[in-house]
């Protein structure tokens, strides 16, 4: 935990490698402080068929799934964080997102825990 799955359409591969997109992911999540390294988790769903605004055009958006416990503030940044990167690294798609999701502490169990 946390988790950062990238979903976008199968094109967006065509200008840079998962393996990349990645990569800045766990960055720019690391450089928030908000998590320790070994912690974050990165994937990557493309997509070959779907529809934005009725069309296809091409598209990034982020599901994060963290603890809870952090500030809205500071999931804000984050969010805008990844944003402003993925912006910067596909400067001609029109549509990138992100949005945040918690996990309740009181009902997540990993393996660890048991």
């Amino acid at each position: 935990m946390p988790h950062f799955i990238l979903d976008c359409s199968e094109d967006i591969l065509d200008q840079l490698s998962q393996e990349s997109i990645i990569d800045q992911i766990h960055q720019v999540a690391h450089a928030s402080g908000l998590f320790d390294e070994q912690d974050i988790k990165v994937r990557v769903n493309p997509y070959r068929i779907y529809l934005v605004g009725g069309g296809k055009a091409p598209f990034i958006h982020v599901f994060s799934h963290i603890m809870q416990g952090r500030s809205t503030e500071q999931k804000a940044a984050l969010s805008q964080s990844i944003v402003r990167t993925l912006m910067s690294m596909f400067p001609e798609v029109p549509n990138i997102a992100m949005n945040v999701s918690e996990f309740e502490k009181a009902t997540y169990v990993n393996r660890k825990m048991l």
